[in-house]
């Protein structure tokens, strides 16, 4: 049997400098992300599309998102496992291609965490953790790009 589970989000346009959309270049791609109970996000357009390069856009927030949905199912494996996970940082890297109408997706997303666990454990389990975690990761199962994991480890 499967759950449903329904997420709510609260997207509020910021950019309209007094005369909305009236001309292309009048008015801010900005918006925040207003989720109930949490801070607001404020965002951008990617910066290649005229964005604001000091703010999040949604290119950023889906690499994050597929990178925190990895680590959160690592750590809840690695737990199971037995292997107590004493770090892990991620900076994961994107590949997108923008079409000359503009249009863009992302070709390919590489994780490239790196893992402190103590000496002595077993690293190629350790390893080992990464391939099941595209069968149970709510992101990584909903992007239709390939997703690469190179994993570093040091043990303390």
């Amino acid at each position: 049997m499967t759950k449903t589970h329904e997420y709510v989000s609260n997207i509020v346009w910021t950019g309209n400098r007094g005369q909305g959309t009236k001309t292309y270049q009048g008015y801010d791609r900005t918006w925040e992300i207003r989720t109930q109970g949490k801070p607001p996000v404020q965002c951008s357009n990617d910066p290649v599309l005229g964005g604001d390069p000091s703010l999040h856009n949604p290119e950023d927030l889906l690499l994050s998102a597929l990178s925190s949905c990895h680590m959160l199912w690592y750590l809840h494996l690695a737990s199971n496992a037995g292997i107590a996970v004493m770090s892990y940082e991620d900076v994961p890297l994107a590949v997108g291609e923008t079409e000359r109408s503009g249009a863009g997706r992302f070709l390919s997303a590489t994780l490239r965490p790196r893992i402190t666990v103590p000496e002595g454990t077993d690293l190629t389990a350790a390893d080992a953790i990464h391939g099941e975690i595209h069968n149970v990761c709510f992101i990584a199962r909903s992007v239709n790009f390939p997703v690469r994991i190179e994993a570093n480890y040091k043990t303390v």
